[in-house]
């Protein structure tokens, strides 16, 4: 089996070799993923894909791109990282997305949705200008499918007279169920071949075949040997039918729950607040609706979607229709939560700015997984949403300390006639709060000291805590100030602040956040600002906590600062 488990003896293995090397990786993708925490239900229905794939294709020379690219477990595993394969979304080890640096065998990083077609076509016309020969293949899901960026792709294949292999694996799921008019029409080709749908495909120049069961060697062998022929005349479509979490009943049967999975629970979960405030704001308001981009279940709004199904809208993996969505709903009358990661609602800035903002719309955005993220890497990060979010006019941004301030701001939004951002982690604490108004910072601990940290939200908060406690120990005591809102700031407390030495604390990067907004509230003031958050990098897999330790908000560095600060008197 390790012969065969990556290299050269897959081109020659026995069907039932193959069949048995499957069997090994999916055990050792189950072992790894319980362990490390990560994606197993798209990984396990992937294998054999991946497997034929390799037997077919001459990678590193060809090159193949994922869509998204959670589902690599397997290619990693037949690329020769199997040894490395325990050290899954570790600090340090390997990643659980594609990432070039990483191997050969990774020609393209990838960690979002819809974008590989379009690498797909500009790696095959740099293969054409240079004057190479090697095959290039996008492995696209039915649920990217839906993204609007895969329709300029396609639009393009024609204009770049270039070629391509394009396999969607159909698996009826992105992370919730797959929705849409697109996954109607995958859905009837699933059934039966419908020459309408398969001429869909061809007026984009695409020649059509499928359905191919991407579980059987014995469909999916003859399947590619036949695509890579036909590559050689033009582009070519691949439809793939396969099982999400193949192999492992309990995934099988609840490919939701086993999308993602981590090895330790957390405290609590914002998301699950989200779901229960809504559900309890919607009873009251009639116009209010709940929408997501393919997030459902994650975002905690199953049992709105369940209870308020007339209200409540998945759009598919389509964040910048999701964002246009909400704020024509708020001209009609309707009150919008558009729930969102704040890794994807990057890609709906313009839409913020030009459709919600600039109209002044009351659309509020729940955004999940902000500051680190962890294990999911570079491309899951969500430390840059404070610094495109905070320039941006008549958008008002809360941040909320804990759980409970967070469940409050939510009944606050229900009435609140403006743009509005709340952003928070995955983890928490439930909390008490009191009342607050739009713009209110908090003094949570206050001294005489000349000394001052202020920090947004609750992992910053905590860490401020710590702090505090640390330098308590040695003789010194600090003023800690939840800094709840962004924008806009509370100015009158901030005027009337009298320390010196003003010390910022933010899961975010350091430009455009929080440090940046008390730094330019302060300048000419001969206040001392001292601002901890991200630096000018893209941040790696790994936890919380080592992230934030080693890349900005360090504890040790925090409490050095406070120390100078009181031995400079």
């Amino acid at each position: 089996m390790k012969k065969i488990f990556s290299g050269e003896a897959i081109k020659t293995a026995s069907l039932p070799q193959l069949k048995e090397l499957c069997e090994a990786m999916r055990e050792e993708i189950l072992r790894t993923v319980s362990v490390c925490g990560g994606h197993l239900s798209s990984n396990l229905g992937i294998v054999e894909l991946t497997v034929a794939l390799h037997r077919i294709f001459r990678f590193p020379k060809d090159k193949l791109i994922f869509d998204v690219g959670h589902q690599c477990y397997p290619h990693k595993l037949l690329s020769g990282r199997a040894d490395r394969f325990h050290t899954l979304r570790k600090f340090g080890g390997i990643s659980g997305f594609p990432k070039r640096e990483e191997s050969e065998y990774d020609c393209y990083d990838t960690g979002h949705a819809g974008t590989a077609i379009s690498a797909a076509l500009g790696i095959a016309k740099a293969r054409d200008l240079n004057g190479e020969n090697f095959s290039v293949i996008a492995l696209v899901g039915d649920g990217s499918f839906q993204n609007g960026l895969v329709y300029e792709a396609l639009n393009s294949i024609k204009i770049l007279h270039s070629r391509v292999l394009i396999i969607l694996n159909d698996n009826g799921m992105s992370i919730s169920p797959t929705v849409g008019g697109m996954h109607e029409i995958l859905e009837e080709l699933k059934g039966a071949e419908n020459e309408d749908d398969i001429k869909l495909f061809e007026r984009f120049g695409l020649t059509y075949r499928g359905i191919v069961n991407g579980n059987s060697f014995e469909e999916l062998l003859p399947a590619l040997e036949e695509a890579k022929e036909l590559l050689k005349h033009g582009s070519v479509i691949l439809h793939v039918a396969t099982k999400k979490g193949q192999g492992y009943p309990f995934s099988e049967q609840a490919p939701l729950e086993t999308h993602g999975v981590c090895p330790v629970l957390p405290v609590g979960e914002y998301s699950a607040a989200l779901g229960e405030e809504l559900c309890a704001l919607a009873r009251k308001d009639p116009k209010i609706v709940a929408v997501t981009a393919a997030m459902t279940d994650n975002l905690g709004l199953r049992t709105f979607f369940d209870q308020f199904p007339e209200r409540a809208f998945d759009v598919g993996i389509c964040e910048e229709h999701a964002s246009i969505l909400c704020a024509a709903l708020a001209t009609g009358g309707m009150k919008p939560y558009y729930a969102v990661f704040s890794t994807f609602l990057e890609r709906s800035f313009d839409e913020i700015i030009h459709d919600i903002c600039a109209q002044n719309l009351p659309v509020t955005l729940c955004i999940d997984r902000a500051g680190v993220a962890g294990a999911d890497g570079e491309t899951h990060q969500g430390v840059f949403d404070l610094s495109f979010l905070s320039f941006i006019p008549n958008l008002t941004i809360a941040i909320p300390k804990d759980i409970g301030e967070f469940r409050a701001m939510l009944r606050m939004s229900a009435k609140y006639p403006s743009p509005l951002v709340i952003r928070y982690p995955r983890e928490g604490r439930e909390g008490t709060v009191s009342d607050f108004e739009i713009g209110e910072f908090e003094v949570l601990h206050s001294t005489m000291s000349d000394v001052v940290l202020i920090a947004a939200g609750e992992r910053c908060l905590r860490l401020a805590e710590d702090v505090r406690l640390a330098a308590l120990e040695r003789g010194h005591d600090v003023t800690i100030i939840n800094a709840r809102f962004l924008r806009p700031l509370d100015e009158k407390l901030l005027s009337a602040l009298p320390q010196t030495n003003i010390v910022t604390l933010e899961d975010n990067m350091l430009c455009g956040g929080l440090g940046d907004a008390i730094s330019r509230f302060y300048r000419n003031s001969g206040k001392k600002i001292f601002s901890f958050g991200y630096g000018d990098r893209f941040l790696p897999h790994g936890t919380p906590h080592e992230l934030m330790e080693r890349y900005g908000l360090s504890f040790g560095a925090i409490l050095r600062t406070v120390e100078e600060c009181f031995a400079r008197g």
